[in-house]
């Protein structure tokens, strides 16, 4: 069954509380493991009908805001999240006291008892009007972000549209694009101003109602941080500040000169990389996923299985239209065990690592949708980037098909962006302690603080009034993550830095690289980030020594590629 063919039906709510119930209940009552298994794989079977609908909703919603029958149902689902969490917690609390604990623990492993405490302590009865509040809040903000129209050069945009003229090589065309989509933001400051300040002190408050000194620990406990800490955090911080800062300075000191720049640069100036312009794939859209299809059919077996499902299915909506949310995800429809991609192509190389970014989340979904539990499909968030991060650099050898003449420009690129992108996910996590440890700043010192760690971890980034949302600090209300999905981007430079230890295999063996990637992967979820990386061969990002040897070999490929030719 393809994507569009796929039946939706809203489930009634309280029929669900019930069928909850019901089965917690029979889970207490189980005389024997027998029974009590049976009850825990009915309902995983149910969680995964319901998680199919919500999530049907949610993607159709995405594809198009103005649909009002999914947005009614996007709403509807806000709203019966938080209420069904109540029911879900009560069945957690049950298994968590199960005198079966130990066989099941046995059958499928400890972890899932090591989620369940961690979700206990993310949830009460108490805070579903806040839940509720703060689904609504981050909508607003995704529909307004999706209802952009920006205008620029007699036509009208959306902000994804506008972005090859933010990388146009004509300076005065690239320079007015950043002010004319910088002019939008400004124009909606109040609105993205009073979204996150409600959010803020909704989310803190809620951490106070759970009995937490703010937001933060309540935070770590929704991403399912099971091992490592706030500090573990810091630390790698203060490693990337001392290894990868310079790094990235240096790439784009290089970058200033190649280009005839002053350094620091404008935001708009370093959105170039190339005089010549920036690496850009190939072909149309279609092109792009024909050039996908001979990489994983090229690269495994189980790759071109999965890729070939994938574009039989329909299971992809990569182009950018009216109306369409911003950004792009990776999400799995569990009923029919199957990955679905959302992207916004826009004809740049972001286009190529949507098909492999977003298709390595889909791939390690493909390669465990049969484990039980549900939850064991996916890791948590740091571990799934993993995957997504890896594949673009497997993707190299194939390079040339994606981007033709632009090749060696890509690689070049792509290596540069994924060192200098670690220390703005970093300095994206700081900023977000600072926020939640500060629940009362007003607006502007939320932009002030971005300000002051801008200058600390993008020196390379000029802040004047030249493009006045960005020089002004306000640029963190482009990062999405920030309004929807607290903390959860640290995963990013985490997992990219592992990616890197895959790069540099890459380097000496494609088999060698593949090999540990695929180990990784055949994991799923069924063990912490640490454990994962440890049974794959890989060494952690907490191990200051991991991210001193990938900046040491990837600054030296960088120094020594061959850039004959390239303006």
């Amino acid at each position: 069954m393809t994507f569009p063919e796929m039946p939706y039906e809203r489930p009634d709510a309280e029929q669900l509380k019930e069928q909850w119930k019901s089965l917690t209940e029979r889970l207490k009552a189980a005389a024997t493991y027998e029974e009590a298994k049976a009850v825990f794989l009915e309902k995983d079977q149910m969680e995964r009908h319901v998680d199919t609908m919500g999530t049907l909703a949610s993607v159709r919603h995405s594809i198009d805001t103005r649909d009002t029958f999914y947005d009614e149902e996007n709403n509807f689902w806000n709203q019966t999240w938080p209420e069904l969490q109540e029911y879900d917690q009560a069945w957690t609390a049950a298994m968590l006291a199960s005198p079966f604990r130990a066989d099941f623990a046995a059958e499928y492993g400890d972890l899932m008892f090591v989620k369940a405490e961690m979700d206990l302590k993310t949830f009460s009865p108490d805070i579903i009007p806040e839940l509720q509040q703060e689904n609504d809040l981050r909508n607003e903000y995704q529909k307004l972000i999706a209802s952009a129209q920006i205008p620029f050069e007699g036509g009208v945009y959306t902000i994804s549209q506008m972005s090859p003229f933010k990388t146009d090589a004509d300076d005065a065309r690239r320079l007015a694009a950043w002010k004319a989509e910088g002019q939008w933001y400004k124009d909606h400051q109040d609105k993205l101003d009073e979204i996150y300040d409600k959010l803020t002190k909704l989310r803190d408050g809620m951490g106070r109602k759970m009995g937490y000194e703010g937001f933060t620990q309540l935070g770590y406990y929704r991403m399912g941080r099971n091992c490592y800490t706030k500090e573990d955090v810091e630390k790698f911080r203060a490693a990337v500040r001392t290894y990868l800062v310079p790094v990235a300075d240096s790439i784009y000191r290089a970058h200033a000169k190649r280009l005839g720049k002053e350094y620091p640069m404008s935001y708009a100036d370093y959105a170039l990389e190339f005089r010549s312009g920036n690496p850009r794939p190939q072909g149309t859209a279609d092109d792009i996923l024909a050039a996908g299809k001979k990489f994983y059919d090229e690269l495994s077996p189980e790759t071109s299985a999965f890729f070939r499902m994938m574009l039989e299915g329909k299971l992809m909506d990569v182009l950018s239209t009216e109306g369409k949310e911003g950004g792009g995800y990776c999400t799995g429809i569990m009923d029919y065990g199957v990955p679905f991609i959302f992207a916004n192509f826009n004809g740049t190389q972001h286009d190529v690592e949507v098909v492999t970014h977003e298709a390595g989340h889909a791939f390690a979904a493909y390669m465990n949708r049969d484990r039980v539990p549900m939850g064991y499909i996916w890791p948590s968030m740091e571990s799934c980037e993993v995957h997504s991060m890896s594949m673009e650099f497997l993707a190299w050898p194939w390079a040339e098909n994606f981007f033709g003449d632009d090749t060696r420009k890509f690689l070049y690129s792509h290596l540069a962006g994924a060192l200098t992108f670690i220390p703005y996910g970093t300095m994206v996590d700081h900023f977000q302690h600072l926020v939640y440890e500060n629940p009362g700043w007003t607006p502007r010192e939320r932009h002030n603080a971005w300000k002051e760690l801008s200058a600390i971890y993008t020196p390379w980034a000029r802040l004047d009034g030249d493009i006045p949302f960005y020089g002004d600090g306000e640029a963190w209300q482009r990062q999405s993550h920030i309004y929807a999905s607290p903390f959860y981007y640290i995963d990013y430079c985490l997992a990219q830095t592992v990616s890197l230890e895959i790069w540099a295999m890459l380097q000496e063996s494609r088999e060698k690289a593949w090999k540990h990637y695929m180990a990784y992967t055949r994991q799923g979820g069924s063990r912490t980030f640490t454990e994962l990386l440890a049974n794959a061969g890989l060494v952690s990002p907490f191990d200051e020594e991991c991210l001193k040897t990938v900046c040491s070999t990837a600054k030296n490929w960088l120094e020594n590629y061959d850039m004959t030719g390239i303006e």
